[in-house]
């Protein structure tokens, strides 16, 4: 927390008296007028080359949740490892991957926020709930495409998030909302210029009592609702150096506390996140990042026979830093050379006490933990050749693991168990390349192979867990997963108003870690031969006067591959991957600030576990998204989750299941200062 502080105000520290000199930096000896984004480097020419989706703010701020993977889902293939949303899942089960490539909890997606990977250093699932759709100019998608730039861990592709600056924000907004069961959700923002810099100051906060999650006729004396309540508050300052040269400074904390299923059964995860960045425009451009992430989360775990606390995580501190520093120097017109490092290292112990869920007796205490470290060094070229354009690239990782331990004590502080694992580090080479071929009339053609690496997480290689009744042991041994894969496709558009897309993947993980069965009730993380997935992914858009229409269509044939003592595994689809699964949403925006949308979903069936014998069936849900303005500045807003009031099964565990979100109907005002 110290160091967090200390960059923070450092950062804040240096930044203020250049938002309060920046009116002098344009002056007529500086050119002009100084154009200041808050943003990192403009897009390069690689970018289509791979299979991109864009979601908008507009439709960041038309989901029917007010929750950002509600979003995100849009583009079908996202998906967290569980159905659940952040208001009723375990923030641990919020890993988030693309492309059908999960299997557990942990993210093999990366998912950035102005360039700062999110994913929690410890467990590797990413903080939704502090992630408010509001606070965001946009969202890119790439399903695939490896590593490159983006640093290690996109296996299955990169999720940015930009957040958004006073052209989006206004000088100041906010909204209220209230939903038929009493949830509450409230944000606000400032968005004030200062000088040639500006300043955004954001908060949210929800709460509610929640939903059952447990089926009625599963439903005991100890079952009760979803409650939730979240918090986050974020302060970003931007303010030119020179006429092409921006600093930017970050700021965000959050709080989420949730109860899942029994009373008592209570998680809690919070962060302080700070970040710096300098970003240069000139010849030799440039972007330069450091950040620094400090983390915790809490667990009780409630038997689901005796309803007494079975085990008590009560403490994950955890710490992660890093940086990145990216040079484009010029060489000419047609290229677009990038090259530069990034590093990330992340440390953490899980602390926790295990209970007799019978007479509520203390029988052990835990500490498991370690310290992961990546360096890369990557370089990357964009060559643009009339209708033609090239890209490769290539990386090299120097991954360590290290400081590794297991300590389980008794109730009177007597040593049990104490692992000291070994240190282990190398260096991985990664890859990618691609082309884009403008053949005319509209047509594009793309196709691209790629490599990638994700380091197992250290609740991955240290802390084991219980999901009753399932307990699964951690792995010091695992090894890192690696990406192989290749993609080609066609973008056609046909018009401003009409535009068609569709992609064939192919891609593999290799080492692939799973929750392998390794007995009753009893699994174990291991690392499989492989997770191989290969389908299609379409996408069209299109635009009638004031309708238009958006839709996303992924179609995924994945399988496990495994031999040895995984070998039960084999041919079967991995956990908690559909085969299929599409968004499609039909909008009416007669006039400004008007708008009526009504959003189809669809995910196949899947698998609770890596035996593939508890089900969780396919699910269909309408949302609805309604905004009129009643003011100049003021908007009657009406959200609706799930009109059909589908049952959606997020958990099935031998015949024990969680459900998702029912009907909901939200009601609310938008507030927009000119």
């Amino acid at each position: 927390m110290r160091i967090l502080l200390t960059a923070l105000l450092t950062g804040t520290a240096l930044l203020m008296p250049t938002i309060a000199q920046a009116d002098d930096v344009g002056g007529e000896d500086a050119g002009g007028e100084i154009v200041v984004t808050g943003h990192g480097l403009d897009d390069t020419p690689a970018v289509p080359v791979y299979d991109v989706q864009t979601v908008t703010r507009d439709r960041l701020l038309s989901s029917a949740s007010g929750r950002i993977e509600d979003a995100l889902s849009a583009v079908a293939g996202f998906q967290q490892f569980r159905r659940s949303d952040s208001r009723s899942s375990n923030p641990s089960a919020q890993g988030v991957t693309l492309r059908a490539l999960g299997g557990n909890a942990s993210s093999r997606a990366a998912v950035l926020l102005d360039g700062v990977p999110m994913a929690d250093p410890f467990f590797g699932y990413v903080p939704l709930s502090a992630l408010a759709p509001e606070r965001l100019s946009s969202a890119r998608v790439t399903r695939g495409g490896g590593s490159g730039a983006f640093g290690s861990g996109a296996v299955a592709g990169t999720i940015e998030l930009e957040s958004a600056g006073p052209a989006d924000l206004r000088p100041a907004n906010g909204s209220l909302f209230v939903d038929d069961r009493g949830s509450t959700e409230a944000s606000a923002s400032l968005a004030p210029q200062l000088g040639q810099g500006f300043a955004v100051v954001t908060a949210r906060w929800d709460r509610g009592p929640g939903f059952w999650t447990t089926p009625v006729a599963q439903r005991v004396s100890a079952s009760v609702r979803a409650r939730y309540e979240s918090w986050s508050t974020g302060l970003r300052l931007v303010a030119p150096l020179t006429d092409d040269i921006e600093l930017q400074a970050r700021g965000l904390a959050f709080r989420d506390e949730r109860t899942l299923r029994f009373a008592g059964a209570d998680t809690s995860s919070r962060g302080e996140d700070a970040s710096i960045r300098l970003v240069g425009r000139g010849s030799w451009a440039f972007d330069a990042l450091a950040y620094v992430q400090a983390r915790d989360f809490t667990n009780v775990v409630i038997s689901s026979t005796t309803f007494r606390k079975s085990l008590d995580q009560y403490k994950t501190p955890t710490t992660g830093l890093g940086g990145k520093l990216e040079l484009r120097p010029p060489v000419g017109e047609a290229h677009v050379l990038r090259l530069g490092a990034d590093w990330r290292q992340s440390s953490g112990n899980a602390q926790e006490a295990a209970y007799n869920a019978t007479t509520g007796a203390l029988t052990a205490r835990r500490r498991a933990g370690g310290r992961n470290s990546d360096l890369g060094l990557f370089l990357e070229d964009d060559w643009t050749l009339g209708p033609v354009v090239l890209t490769a690239g290539a990386r090299a990782d120097r991954w360590k693991i290290a400081a590794g331990r297991f300590v389980q004590t008794s109730p009177t502080g007597t040593v049990t168990t104490d692992t000291a694992f070994a240190e282990r580090s190398g260096w991985q080479g990664t890859w990618r390349a691609g082309a884009r071929i403008e053949a005319g009339s509209g047509l594009a053609l793309l196709g691209a192979a790629y490599t990638g690496l994700r380091l197992p997480t250290l609740n991955e290689l240290y802390r084991p867990f219980s999901v009753f009744p399932v307990t699964t042991q951690a792995n010091g041994a695992l090894g890192n997963e690696r990406l192989r894969g290749f993609e080609a496709g066609l973008d056609l558009t046909l018009s401003d108003a009409l535009s068609f897309s569709v992609t064939g993947f192919d891609d593999r993980v290799k080492g692939a870690i799973a929750n392998v069965t390794i007995g009753t009730n009893l699994r174990q993380r291991r690392n499989v031969d492989a997770v191989h997935a290969r389908g299609l992914e379409f996408s069209a858009a299109a635009k009638l006067g004031t309708v238009s229409f958006d839709g996303s269509l992924a179609l995924t044939d994945a399988k496990v591959d495994a031999s040895g003592a995984s070998a039960a595994l084999n041919g079967l689809r991995p956990a908690q991957t559909p085969r299929i699964a599409g968004s499609a949403t039909l909008a009416w925006r007669p006039r400004d600030r008007w708008q009526l949308a009504l959003t189809l979903k669809h995910t196949g069936g899947q698998y609770e576990d890596d035996l593939v014998t508890d089900l969780l069936p396919a699910a269909t849900t309408l949302d609805a998204f309604v905004e009129v303005p009643l003011a100049p500045e003021v908007s009657l807003v009406l959200r609706g989750e799930n009109l059909w009031d589908e049952t959606v099964i997020t958990r099935n565990q031998a015949g024990s299941i969680d459900l998702g979100a029912p009907r909901t109907i939200w009601a609310g005002v938008r507030l927009r200062l000119p």
